[in-house]
């Protein structure tokens, strides 16, 4: 294994070797992690679901109720009434026709799109799509073709390029994009769509839970229901739990319960999950609260970093980036953060191209203000002490 410890030694030279924080309680504001308390602005937990005391409440009944395990995959016996009631709870919230739940988003990509593709069809993918659609795309038998991040002109010209060489053409974007909070031009993608007889398909992980009525995602947000075909989301990040899910039309989940690979060989989500999942839907439904003061806390971080000079790029969600450049120096910033109260993780090559290093600041409906304030005057003093500022 002597290859395998000289690339370990490679990436502690460069400087981005990183060892796991360990976090000893609830993802909440504040937590404890390496058993120092800190702010925690790097979590997903967008709404504050994850240790809900509502959403406990329904997982414990299930778990009660039902166990622990599904006991099998949701073609054998894994297929409980709450699974179904979990399918058509999500269709009702993202007003489509159908819903199916996957073990996870990533598992969610990585079986849709090999699914519904194949040899004599083509996938036009935005080169800033999640590792997960890269994945899946990869799984297809159908050609690829990657058009140059939100330039609609670069997707029309592969669109006139190549159109009439395909049976279908599956256009695929991040519905937000996860490291530089940038909502995709949905829009544009449809009217394109529709114009060259192609497939949408949009992954709405960072979006769901946070943009639309009540977090009803960014086909929400730009009125496209019913326009977009497959509609992808994650259950673990606004909703707080763990899963993902595809909604579209009947056919698509017809289909897809004798072709989604994840679904035919991994046992199904855990019957409290799917409980817990259920219950954060409901108080989508039944308020606005949540999404508003996770917006309000957004717009109010936003503007204390750029009066203290910081670069956040082009963000329009709550993913809000700070921009460093050198991978090694983001590191370190990230580090002396953690040190002073504040985590937030470094993002580096690969996960962003080399010399875009950032900090990815996660904020969430859980902070007060005085929690924001804080952790920008750590981030300013920081800054300025390492000379990034």
């Amino acid at each position: 294994m002597d290859f395998l410890e000289s690339k370990v030694q490679q990436l502690k030279t460069d400087g981005v070797y990183r060892e796991l924080p360990v976090s000893e309680t609830p993802c909440e504001a504040i937590i404890t992690l390496n058993g120092k308390r800190v702010i925690n602005l790097s979590s997903n937990n967008y709404l504050g679901f994850a240790n809900h005391p509502r959403l406990k409440e329904k997982a414990i009944e299930a778990i009660n109720h039902y166990g622990v395990g599904a006991g099998a995959v949701r073609t054998i016996v894994g297929n409980m009434d709450i699974h179904e009631k979990l399918d058509r709870k999500i269709a009702q919230f993202k007003k489509e026709e159908a819903a199916l739940v996957f073990q996870s988003g990533f598992m969610c990509n990585v079986g849709v799109i090999q699914a519904v593709t194949d040899k004599g069809d083509l996938i036009i993918s935005d080169a800033l799509n999640h590792a997960s659609i890269i994945d899946g795309v990869k799984l297809s038998k159908a050609d690829k073709a990657i058009y140059k991040h939100s330039d609609m002109a670069d997707l029309e010209r592969i669109l006139k390029e190549k159109r009439h060489l395909y049976h279908q053409v599956l256009i695929i974007t991040d519905g937000v994009f996860s490291m530089d909070g940038d909502i995709a031009k949905l829009p544009e993608i449809v009217r394109l769509a529709k114009q060259y007889k192609a497939l949408t398909y949009v992954d709405d992980a960072h979006g769901s839970g946070v943009l639309g009525e009540s977090g009803r995602g960014t086909v929400d947000h730009f009125h496209l229901h019913g326009q977009v075909d497959f509609i992808i989301g994650t259950l673990s990040k606004a909703i707080g739990v763990v899963g993902g899910y595809v909604a579209g039309s009947l056919a698509m989940k017809q289909y897809l319960l004798h072709r989604g690979r994840p679904l035919l060989f991994s046992t199904s989500l855990m019957p409290s999950a799917a409980a817990a999942i259920i219950e954060a839907f409901t108080m989508l439904e039944e308020s606005t609260s949540y999404t508003e003061k996770l917006w309000d806390n957004s717009r109010y971080l936003k503007a204390k970093l750029k009066e203290k000079g910081f670069d956040i790029g082009h963000s329009e969600t709550p993913i809000t980036p700070v921009m460093i450049g050198d991978e090694s120096k983001t590191m370190a910033f990230s580090k002396a953060l953690l040190q002073h109260g504040v985590y937030v993780s470094g993002i580096v090559f690969p996960t962003v191209p080399k010399g875009y290093g950032r900090i990815r600041i996660m904020v969430s409906a859980l902070h007060e203000k005085k929690d924001l304030d804080q952790a920008v005057d750590i981030l300013y003093h920081t800054a300025k002490s390492m000379q990034i500022l």
